[in-house]
């Protein structure tokens, strides 16, 4: 624990093992490293955890060693609004806004949608994801999953997510579906790949192409709205994002925390793009600020908790996929 006066910050790292394994385009994972920041002040606790967004080189280590390298700022009362300036978007920023935010909470007595200034939120339906495998395996994970969960998200990969998607539609005939090609379709016609998904009632498809080369978009006109992921962190992607894209998934480990997650969808708003809230995998107290990010969203991808095999106590309650805003005694 880091202190120089009335705040003090302290970072650590914990793992959590997840259910069965988490695989996508990238490799699979049996566990994930969260880091967990903790703000004291005036006998309260206010507290964030973030996961590291490996696609940008982040690892838990570093994201624990920019959080702590915070600790004087904060001490000598760095706000939300300063920490964007202070700090660059990420992972260890998302952890100090989410505990600054829990912290005033705890403060002022009032609950953190009505700090920002929203309503007071309401539940969710997430979508539960299908992790990539072959077709036979994501059916029997479909099957499964659809007498639980009334919308999934499937993992695609390129070659085979035809057989991979209609596999799944077999298996989740009444099911909504969503889509994650995880940059998989570079190279490939994506307008022809996604009306190749139409007979199979597939609502939306995440970052056909990699980040960086959305121009290959220009002129594509699809048939299934797409939506920036990797694409799109925060405000400054708007601009290229925009005219590419129907919609962007807004995380708040991208994002670098609430603060900037909410202005994010206020900006993309008035450029008419969708909006989908989406996670890493991480714990219940990582995903109770973005409870409140993903109100009005069109799609809730928050279902990072529920593909763990233990979460925190108390959870973020969650009936047939539908996410129930976050207990006080866990955050905001």
């Amino acid at each position: 624990m880091a202190e120089t006066g009335g705040r003090s910050l302290a970072a650590r790292i914990e793992t959590w093992p997840v259910a069965g394994s988490f695989v996508i385009a990238r490799g699979a994972k049996t566990h994930v490293d969260t880091v967990l920041v903790e703000i004291a002040e005036g006998g309260h606790v206010g507290r964030g955890e973030a996961t590291a967004i490996y696609y940008h080189g982040e690892s838990a280590e570093s994201v624990r060693a920019q959080a702590q390298a915070m600790a004087g700022a904060i001490a000598a009362g760095l706000d939300r609004d300063r920490l964007l300036a202070a700090m660059p978007r990420g992972a260890a920023r998302n952890a100090i806004d989410s505990a600054l935010w829990d912290l005033e909470a705890k403060l002022t007595a009032r609950p953190a949608w009505l700090l920002a200034g929203l309503a007071e939120p309401g539940p969710l339906q997430s979508a539960f994801t299908i992790s990539l495998g072959e077709p036979a395996r994501m059916e029997a994970d479909a099957r499964a999953a659809a007498a639980v969960y009334p919308l999934l998200k499937l993992k695609l990969a390129g070659e085979g997510d035809i057989d991979r998607v209609a596999a799944v539609r077999r298996g989740a005939p009444d099911a909504r579906l969503i889509v994650d090609a995880n940059e998989s379709w570079t190279g490939r016609d994506v307008a022809a790949e996604a009306a190749a998904l139409l007979p199979y009632g597939v609502e939306l498809i995440e970052q056909p192409v990699k980040a960086g080369e959305d121009h290959l978009l220009d002129g594509v006109v699809s048939p299934i709205p797409l939506c920036a992921d990797e694409s799109c962190q925060d405000r400054a992607d708007l601009a290229r994002c925009a005219g590419r894209y129907a919609a962007i998934n807004i995380k708040l480990d991208k994002a670098g925390g609430l603060t900037e997650a909410l202005a994010l969808a206020a900006e993309a708003r008035t450029l008419g793009l969708e909006l989908m809230v989406g996670c890493m995998l991480s714990t219940s107290l990582g995903i109770a600020p973005a409870i409140l990010a993903a109100q009005g969203a069109r799609w809730v991808d928050i279902d990072g908790p529920l593909l763990l095999a233990a979460d925190r106590d108390p959870p973020v309650r969650f009936d047939r996929g539908t996410a129930f805003p976050a207990p006080p005694a866990l955050w905001g």
